[in-house]
């Protein structure tokens, strides 16, 4: 048999070496040229089908060239470079059919080229306020590829714009009119009937407001819109705006809040921060308590209003943010030197006298304690009798290692370098005998660091370093001995900061020995001449140092998301995200509300008018808006928008609809279909604003002003009253 196999391997070898392809992809693989090498290794299996050494070399080589193309192809899916990657990919596939891995990212490559082209068309639509078109397309990205760069960032994007885009009712302008109020002990009913037909705002009631209670407001040359909310907060009540000139009013309690209040549910798909963590936040901070957290999915989802719904859409991105890490690069070096130095002659420590040394021993008789010995006696000595020490041994050692590690920031990690050495423990156990165990003790060099990173680009770690060898080994003696073992340590515990990429150098663990033995013979070794001829003296010096660098390396700090301010108006703790509660500028003493009867306090008789020159404080101006009665179908014509000279205006705009279906704007792009603001710095002078008619039959093109917000120089709303719509006859 033995030579059935030794002929076996000789004959394999052989084959192995006559085969010339099989020499040529060895030749390619020491020269680094990986891919001809797997070429030679198939041609070399095809001839040899049944080598097993073929066969391995070829799978193993196969295996390597389908790796590093996956790799090349990936980085360059990563850098968008989609004809290199299907290249690479390609090539993978060709090498190695049955590679699903190259298989899925080759059908990956045309997922990805149509995801780039359907995100360059969602970006053009968000840029031009389509924003149907631009979430359709995101959908589609993230349907086909969910983890595409920047598709998620740009719908939550597109939400946001919807939602601004079909804005909350808001009251109609006409309400920043300026009035005087003066009503004594009035009632409730009597006060919002002034207001109603003073402004034209149409007041509903919930059946619970008691509005035969008395008021007394004393208001000069303020807003109706800021009387209206003085007026509700002093008599705990909140109103709701149902369109531009209706109002519910209803008590301000929670049980209403609760009839009344809109609620919205918005899902957050989390991918950083924990989502109990996250739910304990926006519990705490936006009150919010109708919380669901599923944690396999990390998705949480939150019932609330839409303005408390906003505060938690910041929350949420300030903390679902990727955890900083760093690089640890770690240098220990370990020097040793030793030097061993042995002269002088060597005795024999002890002589003996006794009877022969050979193993046949003359007869004894023992007596009552007495030996009687019947040989001769003889001296001995240990062989060899004298031994000259002549040894000088010197040694230098440089012990390195150079370990990377990435941690994440606040995360403990360890390093090991060394042995696991056994020690073994006997125990002696009734009726079973002797049990014996093992346990591992762990040598050589143990690294364990924490870093903290700031937001300067500061690393704080905390480092404990431990040097451990063995001395020498233990035993416990006896029948049954137990093994341990006397090991030395070094250790060195502190915390340092770094800046990234600032190496620190901590050095310092030396371990000095220096020992001197001598053997000699007593009195004749103890004369100063004579003690290197009559003894023997051995010097060991051993030195070692423990010296360690260690270098942050930033891999990711700390990115603050975009959008997110500093601090956010929360509005109060009854009502999160609410506005705020206040009123526009008004002068000393204009001002007086009580809800029960009293007193009210005085106003001062002497204000003066605060409306614009020549305007009466209780009379708004009246903007003009003037349109052509006829315009062709196809053609252009222009919107005439003026508002009185003298404002002042300094800001604001005001908002014409229109129907998208009939005109459309030329060289304006709205961000709401069917709406176009004109800025107030073109208002007192007067702004022609063009209209296209798109219209395919005549038709009647409806102009009216929507909404106006205007401010003076002196940062007050100016009140301004809205024309009539005008319309237009689009004629063939």
């Amino acid at each position: 048999m033995k030579r059935s196999f030794t002929l076996g391997v000789i004959l394999l070898l052989g084959a192995c070496a006559s085969n010339p392809h099989f020499e040529e992809a060895n030749r390619l693989i020491a020269a680094g040229n990986r891919e001809a090498a797997l070429v030679q290794l198939e041609a070399a299996a095809k001839q040899n089908p049944n080598d097993p050494q073929i066969l391995a070399a070829l799978l193993r080589q196969r295996t390597i060239v389908v790796g590093e193309k996956i790799a090349r192809g990936d980085a360059a899916m990563r850098a968008e470079r989609f004809d290199d990657a299907e290249r690479e990919y390609r090539a993978a596939v060709a090498a190695d059919p049955d590679n699903q891995r190259a298989v899925i990212r080759l059908s990956d490559v045309r997922k990805a080229k149509e995801s780039k082209k359907l995100m360059e068309q969602a970006r053009a639509a968000f840029r031009k306020n389509d924003l149907a078109q631009a979430e359709s397309r995101l959908q589609k990205v993230i349907a086909q590829s969910p983890s595409y760069p920047g598709a998620r960032d740009l719908l939550r994007r597109v939400y946001e714009a919807q939602e601004l885009a079909v804005p909350e009712p808001r009251l109609n302008p006409s309400l920043r009119k300026p009035v005087t109020l003066e009503f004594r002990d009035a009632k409730l009913r009597s006060v919002f009937d002034m207001l109603a037909r003073t402004s034209g705002i149409n007041f509903v009631f919930d059946r619970d407001v008691r509005q035969d209670s008395q008021i007394t407001v004393f208001m000069r040359d303020t807003s109706l819109e800021d009387a209206l909310k003085l007026i509700l907060s002093t008599n705990q009540l909140d109103y709701k705006v149902l369109n531009q000139n209706s109002v519910l009013v209803y008590p301000n309690t929670p049980a209403k809040q609760k009839d009344y209040r809109e609620l919205v549910v918005r899902s957050y798909y989390l991918s950083n921060a924990d989502v109990k963590q996250a739910a304990a936040m926006v519990k705490s901070i936006a009150k919010t308590q109708d919380i669901f957290i599923d944690e396999k999915l990390n998705l949480m989802v939150v019932k609330d209003t839409p303005a408390a719904i906003r505060i938690t859409d910041q929350l949420v991105r300030s903390l679902d943010l990727a955890q900083p890490e760093v690089m640890l690069e770690v240098e220990v070096l370990e020097i040793s030197r030793t030097r061993l130095q042995s002269l002088g002659v060597q005795y024999p420590g002890s002589i003996s006298l006794g009877t022969s040394n050979s193993t046949t021993t003359s007869s004894t008789t023992t007596t009552a304690g007495r030996a009687l010995i019947d040989a001769p006696m003889f001296f001995t000595i240990s062989d060899p009798a004298i031994v000259f020490n002549l040894q000088a041994t010197v040694g230098k050692t440089n012990l390195l290692s150079n370990p990377r590690i990435r941690v994440k920031n606040r995360e403990k990690a360890n390093i090991m370098i060394g042995d696991k050495v056994p020690v073994f423990t006997s125990t002696a156990a009734a009726n079973v005998g002797v049990s014996t165990s093992v346990s591992y003790l762990d040598v050589g060099l143990k690294l364990e660091v924490e870093p903290t990173i700031y937001r300067n680009d500061d690393v704080q770690i905390k480092l404990g370093l431990e040097v451990s060898n063995i001395l020498e080994q233990v035993s416990s003696g006896g029948t049954n001995p137990s093994i341990a073992y006397r090991v030395g340590t070094r250790n060195a515990n502190t915390v340092l900061q770094l800046h990234d990429g600032e190496t620190q150098i901590l050095g310092g663990l030396i371990s000095d020995e220096d020992r001197k033995n001598s053997s000699r013979i007593p009195g004749l070794g103890d004369l100063p001449l004579l003690s290197r001829i009559f003894g023997s003296t051995t010097d060991n010096t051993a030195k070692t140092e423990i010296v360690l660098l260690i270098t942050p390396r930033i891999v990711r700090n700390i990115v603050r998301p975009e959008g997110t301010p500093d601090e956010l108006p929360f509005g109060t703790d009854a009502s999160p995200g609410a506005g705020l509660r206040q009123i526009g500028d008004t002068k000393p003493g204009s001002l007086g509300v009580q809800s029960s009867t009293g007193t009210a306090p005085n106003a001062l008789a002497e204000l003066a008018p605060s409306g614009p020159a020549g305007v009466p404080p209780d009379a708004a101006a009246e903007l003009s808006v003037a349109a052509p009665a006829q315009a062709r179908l196809g053609t252009e014509f222009s919107l005439r928008v003026q508002a009185p000279a003298g404002l002042g205006l300094r800001d604001g705009f005001v908002e014409i609809s229109y129907d998208p279906a009939l005109v459309a704007p030329v060289g304006v792009s709205p961000p709401v279909p069917g709406r176009v603001q004109v800025p107030a710095s073109a208002l007192e002078g007067g702004v022609d604003v063009r209209f296209k008619a798109l219209a395919t039959a005549p038709a009647s093109a409806q102009f009216a002003v929507a909404n106006i917000e205007l401010v003076d120089g002196s940062g007050f709303s100016v009140g301004m009253v809205a024309p009539p719509p005008t319309t237009v006859s689009l004629v063939q």
